[in-house]
Formats: structure tokens, sequence, C-alpha cells
């Protein structure tokens, strides 16, 4: 049997503009660029009776999302009106503290069944560009404790 490559491209991302209670999904469009990574941290937990084999043990997991998009407006509107995920990201990001953690939920879109929901504390990295480039939109998505497992919502 064949294999065949994943593309990056098939995750999605969404905001809860809602509460956690009654939640509003929105997506966040116009991603050009979808990174998750877990940083793992480890402590030596070697003994005497390992017949001198260490041994080591995660104590502590964060994840994070690094995501650049393209900055986007609605279709159709003679003025700049910002895509609502695009927006939610951009506000949170600009609070400190609480007011910076939103939850959030990404997921595959190709049949995958990958999809997790957690709450993030929004790295907003600011935007602008040269004369000739379509305006960049890069954030950081700092998790905020565990991220579970969810069903996937594109299934």
């Amino acid at each position: 049997m064949a294999l065949e490559s994943m593309l990056a491209s098939a995750w999605a991302l969404e905001v809860n503009t809602g509460t956690e209670g009654a939640p509003n999904w929105v997506a966040v469009k116009g991603l050009t660029s979808f990174k998750e990574s877990i940083e793992s941290s480890m402590e030596d937990d070697s003994d005497f009776d390992s017949d001198g084999w260490g041994s080591d043990q995660v104590t502590q997991r964060k994840w994070k999302l690094e995501c650049e998009a393209k900055r986007k407006k609605q279709t159709g509107s003679p003025t700049f009106i910002p895509d609502p995920g695009q927006q939610f990201v951009l506000n949170a990001g600009n609070l400190v503290g609480v007011g910076s953690n939103v939850q959030i939920r990404y997921f595959r879109r190709d049949g995958d069944e990958q999809a997790w929901s957690g709450y993030v504390s929004v790295e907003y990295k600011g935007g602008g560009g040269e004369v000739k480039v379509l305006e960049p939109f890069s954030f950081i998505l700092h998790g905020q404790g565990e991220r579970t497992p969810i069903t996937n919502p594109a299934a």
C-alpha cells in the first residue's frame, strides 16, 4: 500500500466568541502557516537498581500553536471589515492578564480524527509590512493547561 503525504493546510482553527456554556465557534480565516509544538520537561529518575542504565521521566508538558495569516477583510465589503476570527485573536492579543485568554479548538479537515480544544493566552506579533506585500498577521497561542481531545467537528 502506498502512503500519501498529509497537507499542513488541512488544519482549521476556531475561537469561541461566546461562553463556555454557550459557545460560538468562529473560524480564523486566512491562515498561511500553522505549527503545533509540545515542549516536555524531563527529570532524571535514575536509581541504584537500574544496573547502570539511566532513566528520564516527563514532569511537565506545554503546548502552543504558532500561526501566520494574511490580514483579510470580509468579501464584498467596499470598506475594511476585518475577518471576525482574526479580529477576535488580535483584540485578545492586545490585552494583558486573563483578558488575553481565549478558548480555541483546532482540527484537521481531511478526515483525520485529530481535534483538540483548550484555553490559550494570545501573543499577537503585530502587522505591517513592505509596500508590495499583503499585510501579515502572526500570533502565538500559548496553551493554558491541558489541551483536550474532542470529536472532530469536520467529521
